[in-house]
């Protein structure tokens, strides 16, 4: 292969690494999700205006959930650039790329270049991780944190390096005040899996590995005392119906461990097989080739295991069969392990291929693009997405005339075709969700549109108001004047008129019929956006999935 030509490549490879950077960022400004979203979102927005960065609280009322790391730094965030959409989700799409990173030094590192591009080129595209850049919760922090740890970590034992063994533990204490003590399985069990199962008991017994875990403790207690000081300290609270509640207790046990054995206050049900089906979706377009790829590497591991690295797969594995055994289970649960299985998707296709096999490859990538280029068509058919314009539909042709014409265009290998179209249909799937439907769809998060309505509209800047049963996380966000809360019993106490009510139909409808002067503003069609059903989403039967809530005024 001549210089030109390769470096050719080089260049389109870039290319396509940085539009994936720039679709996963394509969602920045789409509207919260709720519930989820727009409660970290609504946290953080009450730790910068109270000025507390000690306390968690959700409606004026003590939380205790999550740990505090991604509210600090959506705080810092609020603090810097002002409280907005994008100003919630840019550190967490900036954590994933970290982590992209990561995911390219790690490869390089443990194959080649080419490994490592392809890798992160994987994981950008891997439909999970786009979409919770869009829906930004805790796991894009936690996947940068946990790749970057376990790369230092790498690092520091392969080259006896205890400036990468604290860059490391530093790292892995951040991701445990994100997620809790489960953040340790991927990281602990990519380190200690590879030396287990390559019998390196000298490494695996080190000293400096117990030096490690001490300065994890360490690093964690600025979260260890945030909760005692909101929690311990303060028994007579009222936390999960209970008093008494400890928040260390919950943050070492009941907010992982609980859940795993569902002994905790937060109940699920669990599934064995719920990730594995989760992953067809979620690591779309590469996850049929990811468990190929799985396959295939403990097939030929199995021969030569001393030669092989065990830490993407030992990471990977005992993560996701710990959560397949859990009682608690949500699909972004997985994400934390991305890094991992595009490193393992990415190492396999970059063998040495024969004809056959790579005809195989084919055919099974060519029936995944059209499945997912199906869903644009679909979505567009039934959903009839109001955001759909000539300047997306125009971008959208264009990546289909690049689906057809570019692969041929760049590259006379065939694995590297079937790379490349796959990419290309990666983009124009998450182009017309983050560009077209994610906008649409954000139309019927009530709570939000009528927020954002009365910001604009309010031009009296009279108070504003809502039901305390009726609350919605997403309204108490977007709103930019704190709303006064309303109970609603038999002697309704309303705040002083007149003032700006967001409420349900029906309930609008009883404050009228006790006597209380209401004007109507504004309607707004509701649903619980985050759940979809196909009766939702087609237009045709869309009217009976929705309720009205409505902004009026009461004088």
């Amino acid at each position: 292969m001549d210089q030109s030509y390769k470096r050719l490549q080089n260049i389109w490879l870039y290319v396509l690494i940085s539009i994936a950077v720039l679709i996963n960022f394509s969602g920045l400004f789409i509207t919260i999700i709720g519930p989820d979203g727009t409660l970290y979102a609504s946290i953080a927005k009450t730790m910068v205006l109270k000025n507390n960065f000690i306390e968690l609280f959700d409606h004026n009322k003590d939380w205790l959930d999550k740990p505090h790391f991604p509210f600090w730094v959506t705080a810092f965030s609020f603090k810097l650039f002002g409280i907005s959409t994008w100003a919630y989700k840019l550190p967490g799409i900036l954590f994933l790329m970290m982590g992209a990173v990561y995911t390219y030094n790690f490869a390089k590192n443990l194959y080649n270049i080419q490994t490592a591009r392809w890798a992160v080129l994987i994981l950008l595209t891997a439909q999970h991780i786009v979409l919770s850049n869009t829906d930004v919760r805790a796991e894009p922090y936690l996947t940068g944190l946990i790749i970057a740890a376990v790369f230092h970590l790498y690092v520091a034992n392969k080259n006896n390096s205890y400036l990468n063994l604290v860059i490391g533990c530093v790292f892995s204490a951040c991701a445990i005040m994100t997620k809790g003590m489960f953040a340790l399985v991927p990281i602990a069990g990519a380190v200690a899996g590879h030396l287990v199962i390559t019998k390196n008991w000298r490494q695996l017994l080190n000293i400096k590995w117990l030096f490690g875990f001490i300065l994890i403790l360490i690093t964690i207690l600025p979260e260890l005392y945030c909760l005692y000081y909101q929690f311990d300290a303060h028994p007579e609270k009222l936390v999960f119906g209970n008093h008494g509640v400890s928040g260390i207790k919950f943050f070492f046990w009941d907010s992982q461990f609980g859940r795993f054995f569902n002994t905790g206050p937060i109940k699920g049900h669990g599934d064995p097989t719920f990730f594995v089906h989760t992953l067809l979706w979620a690591f779309l377009p590469w996850s049929i080739l990811l468990f190929c790829a799985i396959y295939n590497y403990l097939k030929n591991g199995i021969k030569s295991i001393k030669t092989h690295e065990w830490y993407c797969v030992s990471g990977a594995l005992l993560t996701f069969l710990l959560f397949s055994a859990s009682k608690f289970q949500l699909p972004h649960y997985l994400n934390i392990v991305f890094p991992f299985f595009a490193i393992i998707t990415s190492q396999y296709l970059n063998k040495n291929w024969m004809q056959k096999s790579v005809q195989r490859l084919k055919i099974i990538q060519i029936i995944v693009i059209i499945l997912m280029l199906l869903i644009i068509v679909l979505l567009t058919y039934f959903f009839r997405p109001q955001a759909l314009n000539w300047l997306n539909s125009c971008l959208l042709v264009l990546l289909l005339i690049l689906l057809i014409y570019l692969p041929n265009k760049l590259t006379n290998i065939r694995i590297e075709k079937i790379f490349v179209s796959t990419l290309i249909a990666s983009f124009m799937v998450n182009l017309y969700l983050n560009l077209v439907f994610y906008p649409s769809l954000m139309k019927y998060q009530a709570a939000s549109e009528a927020a954002i309505w009365i910001n604009k509209n309010n031009q009296k800047n009279l108070p504003v108001a809502e039901f305390e049963e009726q609350y919605t996380s997403a309204f108490d966000f977007y709103i930019e004047k704190e709303p006064n809360k309303i109970e609603f019993t038999s002697n309704i106490k309303l705040p002083t008129k007149p003032f700006l009510l967001y409420a349900e139909e029906d309930v609008v409808n009883k404050l009228k019929s006790k006597g209380v002067h209401i004007t109507k503003l504004k309607s707004f069609s509701r649903y619980w956006v985050s759940r979809l059903k196909p009766s939702f989403l087609n237009k045709q039967t869309r009217g009976n999935e929705l309720t009205t809530t409505q902004v009026v005024l009461v004088n």
